[in-house]
């Protein structure tokens, strides 16, 4: 598997969990304090399109790192967690890291 993969498949799932605890701060102030309701929705809408393209590169890891279906649903499922991103994240870069190509090719003989 490319290295590729599972880069941007890091990437995105910081990005998803950091907007999810954005956006949970902000229902925060929409529902308890009683503002910031435009906010929300801005950010809810990012959240919501970010989650989307974390869920294609989730899915696309999982199916070059041949997952069983539980797991790829445990790592889908885990953006939607506060928090939970952060920890399947790390979890999953020790268990892929083994199935990454290093990059290097190796010399062609003739």
């Amino acid at each position: 598997m490319k290295k590729s993969v599972l880069t941007r498949y890091r990437v995105m799932a910081y990005i998803t969990a950091v907007m999810l605890l954005v956006l949970c701060t902000c229902m925060f102030f929409k529902y308890v304090l009683k503002t910031g309701e435009d906010l929300t929705f801005v950010v809810s809408q990012i959240h919501g399109l970010l989650f989307m393209i974390y869920l294609v590169f989730a899915f696309d890891l999982g199916q070059k790192a041949r997952w069983p279906f539980g797991k790829l649903l445990w790592v889908l499922i885990s953006g939607t967690i506060p928090t939970a991103a952060f920890f399947v994240e790390r979890k999953v870069v020790r268990e892929v890291s083994p199935l990454v190509e290093d990059g290097q090719t190796a010399p062609v003989k003739a």
